[in-house]
């Protein structure tokens, strides 16, 4: 199969007619054989309705829908898990990713033999201050974390390898960091194009400002699992050791002035010595902390998948 198109959705039965119409109209021409995916996230309008007349018409259609709504990190994950198209392709249900630029997404990743392109709305139609303000900050941000260059991370509109999205695993608000989960894979031949954003035809936006928090998270998570999932020892340790040397200088620094500068203040009535013997705790704690960490680890590395590039 040449092309899987994934589509997560939440209460867009308006726009799942027209889009789908769309869809089939531009690969059709194209000439490709596909798969259209959509993924319910637990909609309480008629969306599944609709997907099944849909279904019906076009035996490309496919679908899963979800008992409660998990979130688009969760749909895009299992709509990934059943894709089976040489090029994975990614958009919103809401008609404001346009399906006219499949081809051009397709022919990157066949041809330019990139591991995923990923669209930039580079002149958008959302709010400024609820989206375009803190989009930017957000891509910013982002930027100089993960040294990925990439203008908009959260673009619904990307294109991706096969084995990319066989090798991945998205979870939580992970969707906005998935190029960075692909580079962390060892895809790191990611491309960007600028797509056509067009503005919200029906219904209205399913994000609020609580998204921001929530993936400011996951974009910590992520960059400590990246540098630190196989050796956690190596941050806990040594972060453990500095705290446990800097309560013990204190310790050392007290008994000198007591016993040899004439100190005759008890010990018990500085405050310093409590803040040495505190960094010596917490010092301790954060190396066991490590040790167990690394327990954990190594009892996981023979279950873990990794991403072969190619054999013989």
């Amino acid at each position: 199969m040449d092309l899987s198109i994934v589509i997560p959705l939440l209460n867009e039965a308006e726009s799942l007619p027209e889009l789908e119409a769309w869809i089939r109209k531009v690969v059709e021409k194209e000439q490709y054989s596909y798969e259209i995916v959509f993924v319910d996230d637990g909609s309480t309008d008629n969306s599944w309705k609709i997907i099944q007349d849909l279904a019906k018409n076009n035996p490309n259609v496919h679908a899963l829908r979800f008992r409660k709504n998990y979130g688009k990190s969760p749909a895009l994950n299992e709509g990934f898990k059943i894709v089976q198209g040489d090029v994975v392709i990614t958009m919103d249900a809401d008609l404001q990713d346009s399906p006219d630029e499949i081809p051009e997404l397709y022919r990157m990743i066949k041809e330019d033999g990139y591991d995923m392109v990923s669209g930039w709305k580079k002149v958008r139609y959302d709010s400024k201050i609820m989206k375009n303000i803190p989009s930017k900050f957000f891509n910013w941000t982002t930027r100089r974390m993960s040294g990925i260059q990439l203008h908009d991370f959260n673009c619904g509109l990307k294109a991706y390898r096969l084995d990319l999205v066989k090798s991945i695993q998205v979870y939580g608000e992970m969707h906005r960091y998935i190029p960075v989960i692909a580079k962390m894979n060892g895809f790191s031949n990611i491309g960007e194009k600028v797509v056509h954003h067009q503005k919200r035809k029906y219904g209205s936006s399913k994000f609020g400002l609580s998204r921001f928090v929530r993936g400011y998270l996951d974009l910590l998570t992520i960059n400590f699992i990246s540098k630190f999932s196989n050796r956690p020892m190596h941050f806990f340790g040594l972060l453990g050791s500095l705290t446990f040397l800097a309560g013990f200088i204190i310790a050392i620094y007290l008994v000198c002035t007591k016993y040899f500068g004439h100190n005759y203040v008890a010990l018990a009535n500085r405050p310093l010595f409590y803040l040495g013997i505190l960094a010596m705790i917490v010092g301790v704690q954060l190396f066991s902390t490590g040790f167990l960490a690394e327990m954990i680890t190594s009892t996981q590395r023979d279950k873990r998948v990794y991403s072969i590039a190619e054999t013989i």
